[in-house]
């Protein structure tokens, strides 16, 4: 599926479109160069979700986590910053991967080898024009 963020003015209307098709997928890891737009697209989505904390990056604390409108845990990682698989296997991805709960992945190229099988790659590409066009 594609979903064209045409501007910054557009990105909630792209990330309602984006929650339409989560369906029972729990994990979504997002691919694109820096600075094409994950951070804001995630952030858009936890907002839709209902979550009402300030949103942030979690560079440097590598994961974020929020609670959405219905009450749900929702966890924001952003693996930029990891060095060794070890750091990841130190915190227990397990618990955070496969709890059930909504995980939004940024830099999951660092931790490919142990993505669960069923993560969504979400890829965001800029186009000329300055939209993104989100494939997943």
């Amino acid at each position: 599926m594609d979903i064209i963020i045409k501007d910054i003015e557009h990105i909630r209307e792209a990330a309602r479109e984006f929650i339409k098709q989560i369906g029972d997928r729990h994990v979504f890891a997002f691919y694109g160069k820096m600075g094409a737009g994950k951070t804001t697209f995630v952030k858009a989505i936890c907002e839709e979700l209902g979550v009402e904390d300030v949103i942030t990056s979690p560079t440097f604390a590598i994961i974020n986590e929020y609670t959405t409108g219905e009450g749900d845990s929702l966890f924001h990682f952003d693996f930029y910053r990891i060095k060794k698989l070890e750091e990841v296997y130190d915190m227990g991805y397990e618990d955070y991967f496969y709890s059930g709960a909504l995980c939004f992945i940024e830099w999951p190229e660092l931790i490919e080898d142990i993505l669960p099988d069923d993560a969504v790659h979400v890829s965001i590409t800029e186009q000329e024009d300055g939209s993104r066009l989100v494939t997943f």
